[in-house]
């Protein structure tokens, strides 16, 4: 199967110059995790830009200064085998399509999960692709605990678990985001100094103000956030029926549980690729 068989035509783009506000705007109304960035007037692919690219710099404005320039991309006649190799060669979930440099379309890991290997009968269990690191949190927590946690994990989601550790909700990298606001804040740091050496000299103090951006979120709790009616596999669920969930429930991960319902692990849509190259 050739990539443009699935390719989202029309692509949704953002363009240079431009600021994070407006491409923030975007994601949110298109309900996108990244946009590719093209120079204003054209079509020409410059970058790419994503959600996590806006969390890891709150304090730059432009576009320019925030999206990747180091782009991998894709023609329409590539086949989904090479193009899911590369996602998982560059642990990406998006490529944009272009033809002699212009942007003609892009292809997500999700296009290729709900759109190719749904369709395939590929019948190995998640258990051999399956991540089994998962990042957990309470759901009483305030979503600032939530975020730091999914960061260390360096994932796109947090699993909520409630009083009796049992799997309560889940929150992705976007519902911190509609949760949260970029701020500034000065903060002051002061240091007293001398001359070395002079008894009589005078000690004086220098005071510098640093002003730093950074998300503040709102004051819910986990609980009042995640997503709590949460699709599940176990360890024998085959890769192609997972498939088949994400593609009917729109998501991009799924929790897999063990015979009492516990959490053993997750599977994502990256990890279904790997299976397919694999």
């Amino acid at each position: 199967m050739l990539i443009k068989k699935i390719v989202s035509k029309n692509p949704i783009y953002v363009s240079v110059p431009g600021n994070r506000e407006k491409a923030l705007e975007i994601m949110r109304k298109q309900k996108v995790s990244g946009l590719p960035v093209v120079k204003e007037g054209t079509n020409e692919l410059v970058g790419i830009l994503t959600r996590s690219d806006l969390i890891e710099n709150p304090d730059e404005e432009q576009i320019a200064l925030i999206m990747s320039r180091d782009i991998v991309t894709a023609e329409l006649d590539e086949s989904v085998f090479d193009v899911a190799k590369k996602m998982i060669e560059h642990n990406i979930r998006r490529i944009p399509v272009v033809k002699d440099g212009d942007l003609v379309g892009v292809v997500t890991s999700f296009d290729l999960v709900a759109l190719a290997i749904s369709e395939m009968d590929i019948k190995e269990p998640v258990e051999d692709y399956m991540i089994k690191s998962v990042p957990t949190t309470w759901d009483q927590s305030p979503l600032n605990v939530a975020f730091e946690v999914m960061r260390f994990f360096n994932l796109k989601c947090v699993v909520a678990l409630n009083n009796d550790a049992k799997m309560s909700g889940i929150l992705t990298e976007t519902d911190f985001i509609n949760e949260s606001e970029v701020v500034s804040e000065t903060s002051v740091h002061s240091s007293s100094v001398g001359t070395e050496g002079d008894k009589w000299s005078w000690d004086s103090t220098s005071v510098l103000y640093v002003e730093k951006n950074h998300l503040k979120f709102s004051d819910k709790v986990v609980k009042d956030v995640s997503t709590q009616n949460i699709s599940t596999a176990n360890t024998k669920t085959r890769i192609s029926d997972c498939a088949k969930k994400m593609r009917a429930d729109n998501i991009d991960q799924i929790p897999v549980i063990g015979i009492e319902g516990e959490l053993i692990g997750l599977i994502r849509t990256n990890d279904l690729i790997n299976a397919l190259v694999k």
